[in-house]
Order: C-alpha cells, then structure tokens, then sequence
C-alpha cells in the first residue's frame, strides 16, 4: 500500500502537510502514518522534575497525534499513529527505513523565513539520500489550491 509519512508538530504548515497526504492517500488508495517526535530533553538534575518533562512532552505528543488522526479520518482514510523519542532527523530515516510502504515523505515548508528543520536537512546535505521521495508543501498556500492538487 502507498503510505505518506507526515511528521506534525504545532506548527501550521504541518497541518498543510497533513491534509495533502491525507488527500493524496484517500486519492490513491493508500494510507498515512503520522509521526511526532518527541526532541531529547535536556538533563534536569532531578529525577522528579525530569521524568515530569517527560510525561508533558510525551501527553503533548498524543494530542497531537489524536488531534491529526481525526482530520486523517475525514478524508477517509485510516492513519497508523506514532510516537518516537529522539532526533527528529535520525527518527524519521529510521521510520522509513523500517517500512518498504512508504512512498513519500509530506513535509510543509515554513510560510516565511527558514524553512524548518526536517525541511532544510531533508532538502540540504542529505537529499538524495532517502529511498522515498519528499514531498513539499508550501506553508503559504491557500487551502482551496492545495485541495485542487492534492
């Protein structure tokens, strides 16, 4: 089955990025897997206080993902939700390294300035380097136009 790897995040092109593949899989027969990654947090020298971090990212992170997986599901289509902890980078190349289904990566571009993380190293240095193709979606682009070509 055709799948797209939609990283989310709190950002507002991310959800752009969501509702093309979304689109896209419904479109195609195919299905969507929504990742949130949760960054490395920074040592706290207390136990408590870490492990409190930890479970808010964590429950942050679920939100997002339940949040995502709803809008997924208006388009018809069933999403495979996922959580990992780690590197954004190294997190989504191990995704898409475990699963041969993956046909694209959906990523939005930011709608002004630099253009995100994932976006600038998926895009810089290791284009190329992925066996799937990225996709990019505009973070400026109106609604209604990315509905006529998703």
């Amino acid at each position: 089955m055709r799948t797209y790897l939609v990283v989310i995040d709190d950002s507002p092109e991310s959800s752009l990025a969501l509702r093309f593949a979304a689109r896209r899989a419904a479109r195609t027969g195919g299905g969507v897997i929504i990742l949130a990654i949760i960054p490395p947090q920074d040592f706290v020298a207390f136990g408590g206080v870490q492990a409190t971090i930890e479970a808010e990212a964590r429950e942050h992170a679920e939100e997002l993902v339940a949040t995502a997986a709803d809008a997924v599901k208006q388009e018809g289509v069933t999403a495979q939700n996922m959580i990992r902890s780690g590197k954004p980078a190294e997190v989504v190349r191990e995704v898409i390294g475990a699963s041969d289904e993956i046909a694209a990566l959906v990523l939005a571009t930011a709608a002004s300035g630099a253009p995100g993380p994932l976006v600038a190293h998926f895009t810089g240095q290791d284009a190329g380097t992925l066996p799937c193709p990225v996709m990019l979606v505009p973070g400026g682009i109106d609604v209604a136009r990315l509905d006529a070509l998703s």
